[in-house]
Formats: structure tokens, sequence, C-alpha cells
């Protein structure tokens, strides 16, 4: 059972008609993960502030019912009867200048709610394009484990032979035995890795992927356009979702003090009335009475005390409105470094690649060289695993460091507040399809 366990996740690194590539992880991802699905509903809800703060600006229409059963006692006699009466009103204001600085606070909070969901779109692609590279590297790793305990068990069989007939020592047995054993528990490691690497994706999409696509061989990275790190910083200041974010939140707090300090003025409102109310029949009077009463103007009411509570709000909304000019000033801090830390990942690893390709030609000549050393009797055994080792090692991490590189120039263009799915679909054409 753990033989073919095994020798599935094997085949999900070897070439093959690959089920999926980045680009199409991504669309998935955007249809089925939780949490994006949780900032599309949350932006659906901050949409409606606007709606809210218009709703200030216009009428307020309400309807009004009742009815009464009287039992009154006058002299000496019972007057029993019904009045019943129902009205509507329509308010309409006309200056409520605290009204009209909500609706404007609605409009911006939508723009918050938009940027919101840009950045959870944004955190999608990083999350789904580190998800999906950290399979391949389990991948990577667990195909050459397996190279590495296919040469251990050569080099343990060529041994033991050689030992028979007496060309080596037992010391060059129990040293070929050792390593085939540490290859096989590095195989199980691997395979456990790649297992939960997979999961990972898994939970994104909703499903199992499948066989994913690899990197094309000998694949190409290109340097961050433009190559200059402070282009990248001064648009993470500008342009990044978490500045964009906050410097809508610093305009919110600033209107905020505007509209306390409104509560202040008189308020004018449009207001039309429309009552009528009758009077059921009177054992003491022996009549009934009906009564309509209708009426339009406007009315005017001007707040003069309210026992400090505006004055406290204008204090609070103030110190606010610093608040939120701090975490602006933070967002901006912050984006920068992002973007900064960003640009060096992506120059380091594209150093850190090349450096990595000409050790992997060094590598593979040295494992020929002891090969051909052990043939001829100058190297013993444990020079060609450890040649062996060598390359294995190199070539994981050549791989580790093109998808390091790949994932932290989504993360440059991410910090810049320009990543998106053509960004996703320039990485996914460098994938073997």
């Amino acid at each position: 059972m753990k033989s073919l366990l095994l020798a599935s996740l094997i085949g999900l690194s070897m070439p093959a008609a690959w089920g999926m590539d980045l680009l199409e992880v991504y669309r998935e991802a955007l249809a089925n993960d939780a949490q994006f699905a949780a900032a599309r509903a949350q932006a659906e809800a901050g949409r409606e502030t606007a709606v809210q703060g218009r709703a200030g600006l216009l009428p307020n229409i309400g309807l009004s019912a009742n009815t009464t059963y009287n039992q009154n006692t006058f002299s000496g006699q019972d007057r029993n009867y019904n009045s019943n009466g129902y009205g509507a009103q329509l308010t309409q204001p006309v200056f409520r200048w605290q009204n009209w600085v909500q609706y404007q606070q609605g409009q911006l909070q939508v723009g918050i709610s938009e940027a919101q969901l840009a950045a959870a779109r944004q955190d999608l692609a990083l999350r789904v394009a580190q998800a999906y590279f950290d399979v391949l590297k389990a991948a990577d790793v667990l195909a050459a484990v397996d190279t590495l305990k296919t040469a251990a068990s050569e080099q343990l069989a060529l041994s033991k032979k050689s030992f028979e007939v007496g060309t080596v020592t037992i010391t060059d047995v129990h040293e070929a035995q050792s390593r085939f054993d540490l290859a096989n528990a590095q195989q199980l490691a691997a395979a456990n890795d790649l297992e939960v690497k997979r999961q990972t994706l898994t939970q994104l999409i909703g499903r199992p992927a499948g066989a994913l696509a690899p990197l094309r061989d000998g694949v190409r990275i290109e340097r961050p356009a433009p190559a200059d790190i402070d282009s990248w910083v001064g648009s993470a200041e500008g342009s990044a979702y978490g500045v964009q974010i906050q410097q809508l939140a610093a305009e919110i707090a600033a209107r905020e003090v505007e509209r306390n300090r409104a509560a202040h003025l008189p308020t004018v409102d449009l207001v039309a009335r429309y009552n009528k109310s009758s009077t059921g029949f009177s054992s003491t009077t022996g009549s009934s009475a009906d009564s309509t009463t209708r009426s339009i103007g406007l009315e005017l009411a001007v707040p003069l005390f309210a026992g400090g509570a505006l004055a406290s709000r204008d204090r609070e909304a103030v110190a606010l409105k610093m608040q939120a000019e701090a975490d602006l000033e933070s967002a901006r801090r912050v984006a920068a470094l992002a973007a900064r830390q960003a640009y060096l990942g992506v120059t380091s690893g594209m150093a850190q690649i090349g450096a990595l390709e000409a050790a992997q030609v060094s590598s593979a000549s040295a494992l020929e060289a002891n090969r051909l050393g052990y043939e001829v009797g100058v190297r013993i055994n444990i020079d060609v695993l450890n040649a062996q080792s060598q390359l294995s090692d190199t070539e994981q991490q050549l791989a580790a460091a093109r998808y390091d590189t790949l994932v932290a120039q989504l993360q440059l263009e991410a910090a810049a507040g320009q990543l998106d799915e053509d960004d996703i679909q320039r990485v996914n054409g460098l994938l073997a399809h």
C-alpha cells in the first residue's frame, strides 16, 4: 500500500499530460476560495454605505394609525366611545449639513470596500502562486531523493559484489547501506511533505488539482522593469492598496470632523402632514365627530446644549483624524519596505540562480569524474555518493531559487498595487504545457 502511494506521488512530479497550470488554478481559486468569497461579500456590504448615506438627503415618509376605546364618568354619567385616527407625514431635509457630509463619507467608504476587494484579489494571487510553486518544489525534492535512493541502491549492490571479490572493505558496504537507509527515510518524509503542500493547494480551489505543469527546462527569468528600486518604492508609497485604503480612511476621518461640527448648525426640514380622526357615538352626547387636518411648512431646529456631548464628539473626531493620518504614514512606510524587500528578493534570487546554474554544471562534472575514478579504483564508494548528493542538492536549490524568484516578482507587483491576472498569465507562460 505504501509503495503504491509513493509511486502515485512520484508520478505527480514526472513529465505527463499536465492537469492544471498556474492560470487555471488561479481562476478556480477566484471562484472557490472561501477567504476571497468572504472578501467579495464584505465588498458587497460596503457598497451599501453609499445608499445609506444618500438616504439622509431624500424624503422620509411615514404612516400611523390608532384606535382607542374611551370610558369615563362625568357628573355620575358614563361616557363610553371609540376614537380612531390615522395620518401620514413627509419630511424632506432642506438644510442638514451633517447629512450631506455623511453622504460623502458613504462614497468614500465604497472606495475603501473596492480597494479591500482588490487587495484580497492580489493576496489570493500570491497565495495561489506560493502554494503552486510549493507543490512543484516538494515534488522536485521527492524526485531528487528518489534519484539518490536509486543511486544508493546501485552503489550498495556494487559494494556488496566488490566486497565478495575482496576489492573493498566491509566499511564501504556499511557506508553504502547507511546512505541507502537515509535516502529511504528522506523519501518518506518528502512524500509526506508533498501531500501536505498539495492539500494546501486543494484548500484554495476546493478540489484536488491533479498533476501541475512545471517550469520549462532552462527557463530564463526577466529582471524587473523598471530596474530601479526607487521607482518601485515610489509606486508602492502612492498606489499600494494598503496606502489607498488608509488615504480614504484619513479622508473619512477628516469628513467626520466636519460632520460633528455641523451638528452645531441649525437644521431646516420641509414637513407635510395629513391627519384624520373620528370619535365614535357617545352615549352622553348622542353624536359622533370627525376631523381632518392638513399642513405643510418649514421646521427649524437649533441645537443649544446637549450636556457637552457635541463638544466631546468634536474632540473625539479630531483625535481620530490624527490617528488616521498617522496610520496613513505607517501604511506608506510598510508599502515602501515591502517593495524594497521584494525588489531585493528578485535581484538576489536572479544572482543566486546564475550561481547555482554554474554549480550545477560543476557538480555534474564532479559526479562523472568520481564515477570514472571509482571504476578505475582511485575513488571509493562514498566519494560517488557524496558527488551524487552534491548534484542533487544543487539541482534542488536551483529549482527552489527559480520558484522563489518568480514569487518575489509577483510580490513586487503586489507591493506597488499592480498585480493582476496579466502577471499571473506572464508567469504561466514560463510553464511547460
